[in-house]
């Protein structure tokens, strides 16, 4: 009877929760026949609160940079915490041929400024070969510098014609001010890469984190660094963490974040007592389904899956924290046919 009781309240806990989640879909391909599908989200708070996600326009078909000449970069904003959100805006248009796929975006939270970077490839005359390029905002989104080639400053000169690509979603910047990134050579490992001058210049560090796929990096409340991981073929998610700023690494399994090898969001959240990590994916060991929240109270060493958020087919995610302390939350939704933003309550995350 004990067991029963304690089962009905989390049933009903659950329900009640999944009944204030609001889905709004901010990118619909039904809406054009022009558009195949949209994919890949990104999401950032800016430093005045505006939040800008932006995703790929796929044209031909929905398939990846390898296989379509023609995906461009879309973005909405909203000035109202997610409430409302403007038209859609085509930052990135190359003509058909050249694509560019998978943005991810940092917050400069020193100078204000928001970094947009994407994959690039011509596929007529240039096709597997990968181009690395990064846009910046110095007004909230409002408008976007000319694109910039930093694929000679983050890879290697034998990578040439390795599959390899910037990790979409989003990246992180570290207390001293350097911008942090994940980029994945499917052969060679997953990198950090960055840049200590406010990007003017970027790094690589050449240290390859095996097994890894698609990778989030974020700093601990100590001043390490942590990096989650997707991993191919694999039932769970794989973390590497390092004490000395990249120079060496541990390795360990996250056997209590079930992942079918889909694209994930981790992210900080600090409180007045508490400094938590929040991780988002589709929680199960085999389907791109059951798009879940889990907490880590040990800066990532042990996740607790404290909600669903939505129990259907859902894969790629990414998260922002809002100005009044909820989480945004924007993810693939129903098979890739919806992509929508949530709100995640502030006073659910804290209570326990």
């Amino acid at each position: 009877m004990k067991y029963l009781l304690k089962f009905l309240i989390l049933l009903f806990g659950t329900l009640s929760f999944s009944q204030e989640l609001i889905f709004e879909n901010l990118f619909d391909s039904s809406l054009s026949s022009e558009i195949a599908c949209y994919r890949i989200p990104s999401i950032i708070t800016s430093t005045n609160g505006t939040l800008i996600a932006a995703i790929d326009e796929r044209n031909n078909s929905c398939g990846d940079l390898k296989w379509n000449k023609n995906i461009n970069i879309v973005l909405r904003k909203s000035y109202d915490d997610g409430k409302t959100w403007t038209k859609i805006e085509r930052i990135i248009d190359y003509p058909i041929g050249e694509s560019a796929s998978d943005p991810s975006m940092i917050v400069d939270r020193q100078t204000g400024d928001v970094f947009l970077f994407y994959n690039y490839m011509n596929l007529d005359i240039a096709k597997d070969v990968y181009r690395f390029m990064v846009i910046k905002s110095t007004d909230n989104g409002v408008s976007w510098s000319n694109p910039k080639d930093i694929t000679e400053q983050i890879t290697k000169k034998d990578w040439n014609n390795d599959f390899m690509f910037i990790t979409s979603g989003r990246g992180t910047q570290s207390k001293d001010g350097t911008l942090l990134h994940c980029l994945v050579n499917l052969d060679k490992g997953t990198h950090v890469f960055g840049s200590k001058d406010h990007g003017d210049s970027w790094f690589l560090i050449d240290f390859p984190l095996k097994p890894g796929d698609e990778s989030k990096i974020i700093e601990l409340s100590n001043g390490d660094w942590l990096v989650n991981s997707r991993v191919n073929s694999n039932k769970f998610r794989y973390s590497h963490l390092t004490k000395d700023k990249g120079k060496s690494w541990f390795t360990f399994e996250n056997k209590d974040l079930s992942d079918p090898a889909c694209n994930a969001s981790l992210i900080n959240y600090n409180t007045s007592s508490e400094n938590l990590l929040l991780f988002s994916n589709a929680f199960d060991s085999k389907k791109r389904e059951n798009l879940s929240l889990s907490i880590s109270y040990d800066q990532g060493t042990s996740w607790i899956k404290n909600k669903t958020i939505y129990k259907g087919s859902s894969a790629y995610s990414t998260m922002t924290r809002l100005n009044n302390g909820d989480i945004g939350l924007f993810f693939e939704k129903d098979n890739y046919t919806k992509n929508v933003f949530v709100r995640i309550p502030k006073k659910w995350i804290i209570k326990n």
